[in-house]
């Protein structure tokens, strides 16, 4: 007997034609932001929540959903995409859906099964204006599910993934924290602005302390296209807003294309920073994600070593000492952007060799052990992503397998 996704929901919850941002504002009720929700476990809660204030949310709104709940989006360029609702007292905003299991489905396993079945639900797409999807269509989609024991050991093993990469980016948003701390504590109060800075300390812009500042092309500008695989290159959207590079947002050049594009060469040790579109979020390069290229979207900050550590440097952006200095240069175009030029004049204060040496003793073992987590990320998220289609197709029988 052929089952349908309705069969094994008890309901579906959403806002269509109602969107509370409109409305009063508190801290009570947060809303997902349907064009924000990612293909990850939990969405960036400081980017992506809205808040609405109680009436709204027990008057306005049809409901709201608990937490854990797989959510979907359904119009909009994300159309497919979907994530779990990360907290109770959560509602949706319009255009995005929440499904509400019946007994006969685990919850955690419907995501991860909705996620594997991701290519399917896109081409449900109805192909004029804005791309969207009607809920009719997915609840009429064909279903294949295992029993509720073989649910929830798939469950138990991908979810237990997630959540170790998301019990690494909390170890890292405080160790982000800790460098953002000491930064405080011997730069901010130690600037020009407050008179207090040492007299061997000194100002100089950023280009003096790099060998290379620069930015990259588009390869189809050079006539060249993109490839299934090799070289990755990084653009803007995959530099997210924790300073991990997503290398499932890569896309790739060949090895030819990447030497046309000689000058922007991505190095360990180079910071890249959006300087066009959603500017300034940043991250410090590792070996991992090498070889790789980039855009005119994305600058190129390559530290001389023999001046300053790419710690050190990295430790100024950590510390937001960027924020005011590049806010006020921003250029206005079809997108905001910012000048290689701007980027090169930021003022960045170097201390003396010996203050440096100790400053640096401190603040690069907080940035090796983020580097380690987002590498044991990489790791877990290429091991759940191979895991994935093998559980849901049953290549790999978990039936004699105790969890």
């Amino acid at each position: 007997m052929k089952h349908r996704l309705s069969d094994y929901i008890k309901t579906t919850i959403d806002n269509r034609g109602r969107n509370p941002e409109k409305y009063h504002t508190s801290e009570k009720y947060p809303v997902i932001d349907n064009y924000l929700i990612k293909n990850s476990i939990y969405p960036d809660l400081n980017a992506v929540n809205r808040y609405i204030d109680t009436e709204t949310f027990e008057n306005f709104l049809r409901g709201y959903v608990h937490k854990n709940m797989p959510l979907m989006t359904l119009v909009g360029n994300g159309i497919g995409n979907v994530t779990l609702a990360p907290s109770e007292n959560v509602a949706i905003i319009q255009n995005t859906i929440g499904f509400e299991c019946n007994d006969n489905i685990n919850e955690i396993f419907l995501y991860y099964y909705l996620l594997y079945k991701q290519e399917l639900i896109k081409k449900f797409d109805r192909g004029s204006g804005q791309p969207s999807i009607r809920k009719t269509d997915l609840l009429d989609m064909e279903v294949d599910i295992p029993s509720m024991d073989i649910q929830n050991k798939i469950s138990d093993i991908l979810f237990g993934i997630d959540e170790k990469i998301e019990l690494n980016n909390e170890i890292n948003s405080n160790l982000y924290s800790q460098i953002n701390a000491i930064f405080k504590s011997w730069v901010i109060y130690m600037d020009n602005s407050s008179g207090n800075m040492p007299s061997d300390w000194s100002m100089i812009p950023l280009q003096a302390l790099c060998t290379t500042v620069t930015k990259g092309t588009t390869p189809t500008t050079l006539g060249k296209q993109f490839t299934d695989g090799g070289i990755n290159f990084v653009k803007a959207e995959a530099i997210l807003d924790n300073h991990y590079i997503d290398s499932s947002k890569f896309a790739y050049i060949d090895e030819e294309t990447n030497q046309m594009l000689k000058r922007s060469i991505i190095e360990k040790g180079d910071i890249v920073f959006t300087i066009a579109g959603s500017l300034g979020r940043f991250s410090l390069v590792d070996e991992t994600i090498i070889p790789a290229n980039t855009n005119q979207a994305v600058a190129i900050i390559r530290p001389n070593g023999n001046l300053v550590s790419p710690e050190y440097l990295y430790s100024f952006f950590v510390g937001n000492w960027h924020n005011d200095y590049y806010s006020k240069r921003v250029q206005q175009a079809v997108q905001a952007n910012l000048s290689l030029t701007t980027i090169k004049s930021l003022p960045i204060v170097v201390m003396s060799d010996a203050d440096k040496e100790k400053y640096t003793e401190l603040i690069t073992p907080l940035v090796k052990m983020i580097k380690s987590n987002e590498q044991e990320s990489r790791i877990l998220s290429a091991t759940r992503d191979s895991l994935l289609p093998k559980l849901m197709s049953g290549e790999i029988d978990l039936s004699s397998v105790s969890i």
